[in-house]
């Protein structure tokens, strides 16, 4: 059995962990590059949002360097990515490559299928080791997540452009490569401490803009046109509404971790939205009203073109955003999301943002010298 997996941000370097901890052999996707996504187009419904397009194409790439195993997630409610593994299978198999498809359902939801999935994928490895693998898997996805807010905290006001996504590189490589607990807080702690000796402009002033939307879009910055690293460039503090160590505490461990939770997004978003829609819809609702309500500027909520979860937040974010007084853009990718196209859209969305805190701060002047 040789493993593999889609790729989605940086999940390819925490889901190797697991698999090597366990000693199952694992076959990382190539990078998601032009060709992954042609070949996802090539054998994809026309209609099918980019996700799936691109975990074909991840598939087939990997099949191509020996897979026979696909291990993935699945999903519950309203959102097409549960039936994700069954197209994708029944596609595969059409094609002549003859994956076993193991889908591992929300742990929330499924919890004793999740176990019996777990034994399978380890192939029947003792508890003691597959705990050991999970807890070295997340502290990895933690690390880098701590190295990733540090770097959109610095982008946002290093004096040279690139330095922070430089070091950035640097530290996913070492977290990657890192064999051990000591290695991969060596790893995070070296990152921390280059980034700060970045030089920055202290006193200046950023805003802050949130990005919200579905998980996949998010983490996935082939798909997103590497969006957070445009905003860093364009002066602006982004913060994500989703971070995969997050998630993975949220349904894998029950929020043990006292860290930051998605799941209390879902309080935030009634009187708008009340009630499960799929996906992430719910918490891109909460999200907004969360972000409005902690000294953010704006939110740009991001998703898959045709995602129905986030049809149906977008549908309410302007109200959000009305009786927030918080201005929200949202922008849908699909394979014709062209990367200069969004820049234009997102160098007048900050020129917005920008005009509106000028405009606040100079009322704000003229109240106090006024009074």
């Amino acid at each position: 059995m040789k493993v593999t997996f889609p790729h989605m941000g940086n999940l390819h370097i925490v889901a190797k962990a697991l698999l090597e901890y366990l000693d199952v052999p694992v076959v990382v996707p190539p990078p998601i590059s032009k060709r992954t996504l042609a070949l996802g187009l090539s054998h994809s419904p026309e209609f099918a949002c980019i996700p799936l397009k691109i975990n074909m194409g991840n598939f087939v790439e990997a099949a191509e360097l020996g897979a026979d195993t696909i291990v993935m997630a699945g999903g519950v409610g309203p959102c097409r990515f549960g039936y994700y593994a069954q197209v994708e299978r029944e596609i595969l198999k059409d094609l002549g490559y003859n994956y076993q498809m193991i889908v591992v359902e929300p742990p929330d939801t499924h919890w004793s299928e999740v176990k019996e999935k777990i034994k399978l994928i380890s192939q029947g490895k003792p508890w003691w080791q597959i705990t050991g693998a999970i807890k070295f898997a997340w502290l990895k996805a933690r690390a880098i997540d701590i190295v990733e807010q540090k770097v959109q905290k610095i982008r946002a006001r290093e004096l040279v452009k690139g330095n922070a996504d430089t070091v950035y590189r640097q530290a996913l490589e070492n977290i990657d490569m890192a064999r051990d607990k000591q290695g991969v807080l060596k790893a995070r702690d070296k990152a921390l401490a280059n980034l700060d000796d970045i030089p920055i402009d202290k006193d200046k002033t950023v805003l802050k803009v949130a990005v919200i939307g579905e998980i996949y879009t998010i983490l996935e910055p082939y798909v997103n046109q590497n969006i957070e690293m445009h905003l860093g460039r364009l002066g602006v503090e982004v913060s994500r509404s989703i971070y995969l160590s997050e998630w993975i505490n949220d349904h894998l461990f029950m929020k043990i971790i006292p860290i930051r939770s998605t799941k209390d997004y879902i309080k935030m978003a009634p009187p708008y939205l009340g009630h499960f829609v799929g996906g992430h819809g719910q918490e891109t609702v909460g999200s907004a009203v969360k972000y409005s309500r902690t000294g953010f500027d704006g939110a740009i909520q991001l998703a898959p073109l045709t995602c129905m979860p986030e049809i149906v937040a977008q549908s309410i974010l302007p109200v959000v955003s009305k009786k927030e007084n918080f201005p929200i853009m949202t922008i849908y990718f699909d394979e014709q999301t062209g990367e200069a196209g969004m820049l234009t859209r997102l160098e007048a969305f900050i020129d917005l943002l920008e005009r509106r805190v000028d405009l606040k701060r100079s009322k704000d002047n003229e109240w106090i010298f006024g009074n």
